[in-house]
């Protein structure tokens, strides 16, 4: 069954603001929180919520989820949605239902539905990167080597936090803490995660001293990614598994290139074709001639046909630009500028005097004027 928009789930617009969404996503909170609502459906309709407010709240998961849809997710959770464990709601639910619930981060720390599972796998963060292409290096593809400041996995304890582990004596290895909580709505059972083991249910007998208890360092380093011909501004790029470390064993984030292309000074890019100003002369013009053309591949003679006006366009198919998605190749168009020159001596003064008396001022564009004169 397809996922309902994060936008129709909020009943917010695209174009809404963070208030916006703050807001649409509170109403929604208390109108749909398990422990007070009395829908039956309230579960499913809250957990929808808090995935929709947990993308649509951040700048770069809903940029993505604006570009991609949920196919930018896919793969994060186990259900083929984005993974909002991790995400931290306790500010809403704070002002919702008092400062005690601070400790809570995600649907899955409330009641009747269990204590948040840190034991599972959990998706490594993606990362986005920007990339300033020459026009030449989008139009023919390329291969850059991109600096990234990444968590990865510790590799002095498997990325695991510790050496020797044993059970959580504070949750005895459940992973969390169930407590009463009084609240305007009632009194609520709430489990939270363990603070001493991190909901895990297990504690080391010895931190790692290098990533000291994170499972995760920070990293610079530097990849080599291989650019496609054809990619324009704005247009993103996934490298998958080579983003953040995961968590509990999960899989690596991905990382997202997003290019921005450089003008060039001589062609004008729309999508796949190109476009050229062409100048000629007078004389070319009305004479036809034979010209040399740059194209993206060099040179090329063109045919410009005599009587030619100022603004005619050629088209040169195939010599565009490849899709990056198709290799189809769009087509160049030339538009000529006929230069009209500023300053003539006396012999080509006389040449175009003499022009003007023969039958030149005779065609019919001429005569369609001088008819209202």
């Amino acid at each position: 069954m397809d996922k309902k928009d994060y936008y129709e789930v909020l009943g917010v617009s695209k174009d809404a603001s963070e208030t916006e969404i703050k807001s649409a996503f509170r109403k929604l909170a208390k109108k749909y929180h398990p422990d007070v609502s009395k829908e039956p459906d309230a579960a499913e309709k809250f957990k929808e919520a808090q995935e929709a407010y947990a993308v649509l709240s951040d700048a770069d998961k809903r940029r993505q989820y604006d570009q991609f849809g949920h196919a930018a997710f896919s793969g994060a959770s186990g259900q083929g949605g984005f993974d909002f464990s991790g995400f931290d709601f306790s500010d809403i639910f704070s002002d919702l239902f008092g400062g005690s619930f601070g400790g809570f981060s995600s649907f899955d720390g409330f009641s009747g539905f269990g204590g948040r599972n840190s034991k599972r796998p959990q998706k490594g963060r993606d990362t986005v990167v920007k990339v300033d292409l020459d026009f030449e290096e989008a139009v023919f593809g390329t291969k850059k080597t991109i600096n990234l400041n990444l968590n990865e996995k510790c590799d002095d304890c498997d990325g695991k936090g510790g050496h020797g582990t044993k059970k959580c004596d504070n949750c005895n290895g459940t992973g969390t803490v169930s407590s009463r909580q009084q609240t305007l709505f009632g009194a609520f059972m709430t489990q939270t995660t363990c603070s001493k083991c991190g909901g895990r249910g297990e504690i080391f007998e010895e931190t790692c001293t290098k990533c000291h208890g994170k499972g995760r360092v920070r990293t610079n380093k530097d990849i080599e990614v291989k650019i496609p011909e054809g990619v324009d501004t704005g247009n993103q790029l996934r490298i998958a598994g080579k983003g953040e470390a995961g968590v509990n064993g999960g899989p690596n984030g991905d990382i997202y290139l997003e290019f921005k292309v450089k003008k060039h000074p001589l062609f004008v890019r729309d999508a796949n074709d190109i476009h050229l100003e062409f100048p000629i002369d007078i004389t070319e013009a009305v004479l036809g001639c034979k010209k040399e053309v740059p194209t993206l591949e060099g040179s090329v003679k063109v045919n410009i046909p005599a009587g030619s006006q100022n603004g005619d366009i050629l088209r040169l198919k195939g010599k565009g630009i490849s899709d990056v998605n198709y290799r189809r190749k769009g087509d160049m168009y030339i538009t000529l500028n006929i230069v009209i020159p500023r300053k003539l001596d006396r012999e080509q003064k006389k040449l175009f005097e003499s022009l003007s008396n023969t039958d030149l001022n005779k065609e019919k564009e001429f005569d369609r004027v001088k008819k209202y004169l």
